[in-house]
């Protein structure tokens, strides 16, 4: 606990300083008494030597005893070990009344040090009647050891003291309002599999945002545990490409809330099927038949699509287009083949355009030259072009000029005009 974070503030500063918060918080709490047992804090932990008794009820349960608790949590200090299994089980004997609902938050850096298996006693706890449900907060502690406080109860990580403050407060509520929201972010056959996602919850009916949050998926496969102030309405925006809102939800008051929003999703790729080097392509991603662009997406890149129909523009000279289906879970890829380069050069500033002949026999324009230059270059998809052109400063149409020429792919077609 005493290692610092990124502040210069070491962990148990940090956690009095939070913890103080918190008890403040929940002065005039109904039906609520809170207690503060401390373990590590009165033997100093040697090389030969660890005091695995060092675990203490420091100020019992009482009525309106927040003035006591803030008192001690100034006053403690990190010296000894972790007895993390022996304060547990103590802690299940400090409540008086084994019938109302107990809560236990235990806050750590560090795993059990002693000779005792916090799981056992979890086990032992439960054998015996003993109605407690403990909250886990781990501070810096490495992911790898989330799997040893399954056992325990619910584990939060706190990697930073805004992380912890949050994480505290989080499990307050979840501790004493009981009110929970999980979002359910539905794939094509109604399982809550999507994730990963930013949710905005905005006031309902106006643009004030409330909270702002990424989408998870626990560590036990399921929709992450939200905590949202049950006193108002809200409106939510789910970003997917399309987004998903969901209008005027009503959170239900000490109960556990499930808002459900179809969001199957798949994905939409865009490659080259014989490129011999890289090129910078990007494509324009559209509902089919809408010309709202949804995103712009880089060659080779995949990116999440509600399932349904779009229309992909390709930003290649000239443009191409598809019309594709996105699946659920599965890639959606558009192949089409690698440009070649065309170059030309003139002896004078020349003005004209290039087109390429379409399907139906006709041609289309692709691009103009520059007539402040005498040369210019473009990667042009493969087929078969026309360049009509003129001297800039021969202001006759007679003296116009034209070239066919044709672009293979991954070659270089280069012109004198």
């Amino acid at each position: 606990m005493n290692a610092t974070w990124s502040d210069n503030q070491t962990r148990i500063e940090a956690a009095k300083e939070l913890l103080a918060q918190a008890v403040d918080s929940l002065v005039g709490s109904e039906n609520l008494e809170i207690a503060l047992r401390v373990y590590g804090h009165q033997s100093p932990i040697t090389a030969t030597f660890q005091d695995c008794n060092d675990t203490k009820l420091e100020v019992p349960f009482a009525k309106d005893n927040y003035g006591r608790v803030k008192g001690m949590i100034k006053t403690i200090k990190a010296k000894g070990t972790t007895p993390i299994a022996r304060s547990l089980e103590a802690a299940a004997e400090d409540f008086p009344d084994m019938n109302s609902r107990n809560i236990i938050i235990l806050i750590t850096d560090g795993l059990e040090a002693c000779d005792n298996d916090p799981c056992v006693i979890a086990k032992k706890l439960h054998d015996k009647g003993v109605v407690v449900t403990p909250f886990v907060i781990g501070l810096g502690l490495d992911l790898s050891y989330l799997e040893q406080f399954k056992c325990i109860g619910s584990y939060s990580e706190a990697e930073s003291k805004s992380a912890f403050k949050n994480a505290l407060k989080s499990v307050v509520n979840k501790a004493l309002v009981n009110t929970t929201v999980e979002v359910d972010l539905k794939d094509i056959t109604g399982k809550p599999s999507e994730t990963d996602v930013t949710m905005f919850f905005y006031k309902a009916g106006t643009n004030q945002m409330k909270y702002t949050m990424q989408h998870t998926i626990n560590r036990y496969g399921n929709p992450d545990t939200l905590i949202l102030d049950p006193s108002i309405k809200y409106d939510l925006v789910v970003n997917t490409l399309p987004r998903r809102e969901v209008i005027d939800i009503t959170i239900k008051k000490n109960t556990h809330n499930v808002i459900p929003v179809d969001a199957p999703q798949g994905y939409i790729r865009c490659r080259l099927n014989n490129a011999s080097r890289s090129y910078d392509i990007e494509s324009r991603v559209m509902l089919a038949n809408e010309p709202t662009t949804l995103n712009v997406q880089d060659l080779n890149e995949s990116e999440k699509y509600i399932v349904g129909k779009y229309t992909v523009e390709v930003l290649t000279l000239p443009r191409l287009y598809f019309t594709v289906q996105v699946n659920q879970s599965s890639t959606t890829n558009i192949e089409f083949e690698a440009p070649g380069l065309f170059m030309y050069k003139c002896n004078n500033p020349t003005i004209g355009q290039v087109f390429v002949l379409n399907t139906q026999g006709k041609w289309d324009w692709v691009c103009n030259l520059d007539g402040q230059s005498l040369t210019g270059q473009w990667n042009l998809q493969p087929g078969q072009y026309k360049i009509s052109y003129r001297m800039k400063s021969i202001k006759s149409s007679i003296y116009s000029y034209e070239q066919d020429f044709r672009i293979l792919s991954n070659k270089t077609t280069s012109l004198n005009l």
